[in-house]
This record gives structure tokens, C-alpha cells and sequence, in this order.
């Protein structure tokens, strides 16, 4: 029998967290695999939350990642359209049913046996390992074309948190040239979102609890307006402006108070994931004909489309690049929200070294 592809990477043994170098195998590629060499990856808020078994279903060990972007190192032969030496990049799921409603629509983001691409378990009954490690085996379909020119380090979180609000917007027509976007939260999904709605050619509002990053959304950023969602007069002035918004935030918060702020026929959609319920009363969406929706990550066409435009606009996340003896700080730091906007490890770049299995 063959033998799967030797990796290195790093990973979390229980509920600490904590990461240390980790020997494993990948899967012996099939046919209609792409094996890469991970270049960069992002270290997302999903990962802490898996790595700490926040949701109890960590499958540990768990070596993380899922915003990857790396070059092919060998295809096999039933791929045509990759080759060795393309840049590529891997998001949230490396495969799905195919067959269900929402793979045969093109929505395999939200196939209820989608296979993650870290802490999730395969075809084969294997655990997914994720991108804090120097190799992958992905199907061709899972596989996502890196424009040319794109900088890969900024290029690694769009694979998620770009995707997460890129996919939305297009979907509810939050994209379209003269609409008022809000955008609540000036976080890793935040901040992305400012780039595209002003790449898209709307009025951008960024929509935070407190004054402390107005200078950022205004100034390098380039949002339009800054709203203090604490303030009631602000709040009262914005009232009935905006088109849609786009509710980034992971922190419980009220809602009520920004769907005020949308028109008649306006579309809130809620991609933060709080832990607590949200608190929705009727009369906050009946009055207006509000709508509010949620979404999850992206499709691969979507997250395809997502990059071919980042890269015809020159967007990439802002990124703090580390590399992987660093991770665990990296992650201290993501707790308390110290980064700006994303911790990107510098996978190529660092010295991985082999552990335990």
C-alpha cells in the first residue's frame, strides 16, 4: 500500500491550545489531486475557537488553518488545469457531497457534510489537518487560481475572511455602484469589507462602539463616514440611510439599533458569529420591510471571483506576518484582539520541525 505524504506542521493536543511541531501524513494523492507547498497562512479566529475546543468538537491533535496560499508542487494525471509551480490557495472546506442541493446550486459552503479543511474528517474517515503545516493534497476543485501580481501574504486571509464578506455582498446586492454600505466592525472581516465597498464604488460607513479607530477608517482605509454605535444622537442622525449592512462583529451586541439605520427594503447580514443568541423583535425588521440574513464563508466560485477581483483592485488583508515560533504569542495576541488586522504565518519561511505523531 502507499504511503501518504509526509508533513510537518503544528498543532494543539487539548483545550490549552497550545501549538508544538507535530509529524503526520497527508493522504496519498489521487488522480484528481494538486499537492502543495504551503507558502503562507492565516490565523483566524476560527482557530482559536477550534484549537480550544471553544465548540466541543475539537478532533485533536489539530493542526490549524484554513486561509493557505501556496504554489503546486506536482498534479496528478486527471488535473488539466493546474500545474507545478502555480500559486494557489485553499479556504474553510477542501471538499463536499457534491450531490445535495446546495453543491448541485453551486453553494458548497453550505453542504451539510462539507469537509474542513482543518478539524474535519475526510471521505476517507481521516482527520483534516490544516494549513500551519508545509503541505497539502487538495481535489482539483477545491483549489483556488492566485492572480498574478496579488502580494501572497495579504493574499492568505481573503481565502476567509475576504470570501466571508465578498460572497454576501455580491449575493444581496450590496455591490452595486452609489449604494450605502455599512460596515460594523473594523476587525480581520471589517476591514476587508471597507476595501471592497469602495472598490465596488459605494458610499462606505464603518460603524464601531467607540471613536478609537476613526482615524483608521477614515484615513487609510478610505470609508466615507464613521458612526459611533454608543452615541444615540449619531445613531438617530444615521437613521434610514443605508442600503445594507454587513454585521462583522463576534462580540455579543444589539442589532436592533443597526437595522434602524438601514431604508425601506434594507438588507442587514450578519457573518460575525457572537455566542450568545441575538435578540430580534418583530416589530425591528416589520416596520421597513427590513431583511436580515447570515452567511458562512463562500463558494469556490464565489472565493474564486473574490481573488480575480482583489486582484484586478490590488486588495489584501493588512497583515502582521509571523513566523511559526512565534504562533503561540500570535494567538495571546489574537485573544485580546492585538493585531492589525491579521497575524499570516510565514509557513516556507520558518523552520519546521518534526514531534511527536
Amino acid at each position: 500500500m502507499a504511503e501518504g505524504l509526509p508533513a510537518l506542521g503544528w498543532a494543539a493536543r487539548d483545550a490549552s491550545g497550545h501549538l508544538s511541531p507535530y509529524s503526520f501524513s497527508r493522504s496519498v494523492p489521487k488522480d484528481d489531486d494538486v499537492t502543495i507547498k504551503v507558502l503562507f497562512c492565516g490565523i483566524c479566529h476560527t482557530d482559536l475557537h477550534i484549537i480550544k475546543n471553544d465548540w466541543g468538537n475539537a478532533l485533536y491533535p489539530i493542526v490549524p488553518g484554513h486561509e493557505i496560499v501556496g504554489v503546486v508542487t506536482s498534479v496528478g494525471s486527471g488535473v488539466s488545469n493546474f500545474k507545478a509551480g502555480d500559486t494557489v490557495g485553499v479556504g474553510y472546506f477542501l471538499d463536499s457531497c457534491r450531490t445535495c442541493y446546495s453543491c448541485s446550486k453551486g453553494y458548497e459552503n453550505f453542504c451539510p457534510t462539507l469537509t474542513l479543511t482543518s478539524n474535519g474528517v475526510d471521505g476517507g474517515g481521516a482527520t483534516t489537518q490544516g494549513g500551519f503545516s508545509d503541505a497539502l493534497v487538495v481535489n482539483k476543485d477545491y483549489v483556488i487560481r492566485v492572480p498574478d501580481g496579488l502580494p501572497l501574504a495579504g493574499a492568505a486571509p481573503l481565502l476567509c475572511a475576504g470570501v466571508t464578506v465578498y460572497s454576501p455582498m455580491v449575493e444581496y446586492g450590496l455591490n452595486a455602484p452609489g449604494k450605502h454600505l455599512g460596515v460594523v466592525g473594523l476587525g480581520g472581516l471589517g476591514h476587508v469589507a471597507v476595501k471592497f465597498g469602495k472598490a465596488f464604488g459605494m458610499t462606505v460607513t464603518v460603524i464601531s462602539s467607540s471613536d478609537r479607530k476613526r482615524d483608521e477608517a477614515l484615513g487609510r482605509l478610505g470609508a466615507d463616514a464613521f458612526l459611533v454605535s454608543s452615541d444615540p444622537d449619531q445613531m438617530k442622525a444615521a437613521a434610514g440611510t443605508m442600503d445594507g449592512i454587513i454585521d462583522t462583529v463576534s462580540a455579543g451586541h444589539p442589532i436592533v439599533p443597526l437595522l434602524d439605520l438601514l431604508k425601506p427594503m434594507g438588507q442587514m447580514v450578519v457573518v460575525g458569529a457572537p455566542s450568545k443568541p441575538l435578540e430580534l423583535p418583530a416589530f425591528a425588521i416589520i416596520g421597513g420591510g427590513k431583511r436580515l440574513a447570515g452567511s458562512g464563508t463562500g463558494s469556490v466560485a464565489h472565493c474564486q471571483a473574490m481573488l480575480d477581483f482583489a486582484g484586478k483592485h490590488g486588495i489584501t488583508a493588512d497583515v502582521e506576518v509571523v513566523k511559526m515560533d512565534y504562533v503561540n504569542t500570535a494567538i495571546e495576541r489574537l485573544e485580546k484582539n492585538d493585531v492589525r488586522y491579521r497575524f499570516v504565518i510565514d509557513v516556507a519561511g520558518s523552520h519546521l520541525q518534526g514531534g511527536a505523531a
